[in-house]
């Protein structure tokens, strides 16, 4: 029940990520501190062994948070999308990782299309910005329900 309770905290901080991305392109340290910071009663709350399967998926989350801040570095990503990306991570289980990923960038891309598109009907001088918390929240709940709420993992 308390996983329950934590996902259900996940879900809404990563809706509040993705509306604060969606208004002012900023993911704010202090949420992305605290999806990150919940990880661990989460961790406790679903049984994952201390050793090793803790610092597996520290390792594996901090490996994905790696490669999209080699991604900031050369401008590809904003800073608090990198922050919210690695601190999702942590909850969701390594085994999904690839599949989140690759729904993160179907749903990027999309919403890059549809960035481009409004900015073809309503041209500007400012640079074309991705609110792609967006599509890092959409994964995320994607791969929570996949893991957690799916009754037919089986298919899934």
């Amino acid at each position: 029940m308390i996983s329950l309770g934590l996902m259900a905290v996940l879900g809404l901080m990563m809706i509040a990520a993705a509306i604060s991305d969606l208004r002012s392109r900023t993911i704010s340290n202090e949420l992305n501190a605290a999806i990150a910071l919940l990880a661990i009663p989460f961790w406790i709350a679903t049984g994952l062994a201390l050793w090793p399967d803790v610092p597996v998926q520290f390792g594996a989350a901090f490996g994905v948070f790696l490669i999209f801040a080699g991604l900031f570095a050369v401008g590809g990503m904003g800073g608090g999308d990198v922050k919210m990306i690695g601190a999702v991570m942590l909850w969701i289980p390594v085994p999904l990782f690839l599949p989140m990923l690759t729904v993160m960038a179907i749903a990027g891309g999309i919403l890059s299309a549809v960035m481009l598109i409004h900015m073809k009907l309503r041209p500007s001088d400012k640079p074309v910005e991705v609110p792609y918390g967006v599509a890092i929240a959409a994964a995320g709940l994607w791969a929570l329900h996949q893991q957690y709420l799916n009754q037919f993992q089986v298919i899934g």
